[in-house]
């Protein structure tokens, strides 16, 4: 997938070292990363998530877009101030928190 047609928010990413769990290539390149959240707290399943990298902010954070495979799943539960762990097989690769939710099209 080069490009996430239909995002859902914008969020701002913290991609965990390897020595705390996170990738060991580090953030990925791909135009739009494909992997599992989970809204900690909440009673959502583990959904799939989809990024694409918009730019960098200060202290590390990575400006992006998300979105999911199935948007009503994930609807309900975000909200600006959102968290979610994104993760890969049982391993929570990084942090996210929704910015600003983006208007259905």
């Amino acid at each position: 997938m080069i490009e996430l047609k239909e995002p859902l928010a914008v969020a701002e990413i913290r991609w965990l070292p390897e020595s705390q769990g996170g990738r060991s290539s580090g953030p990925p390149t791909a135009p739009v990363y494909g992997a599992t959240a989970s809204f900690p707290g909440s009673d959502a399943a583990l959904l799939s998530i989809l990024v694409q990298y918009t730019g960098a902010l200060s202290d590390g954070l990575a400006l992006a877009n998300i979105g999911f495979l199935v948007p009503d799943l994930a609807r309900p539960h975000l909200h600006v101030g959102t968290e979610l762990l994104i993760t890969e097989g049982p391993m929570v690769v990084a942090h996210a928190v929704s910015r600003d939710l983006l208007p259905a099209e």
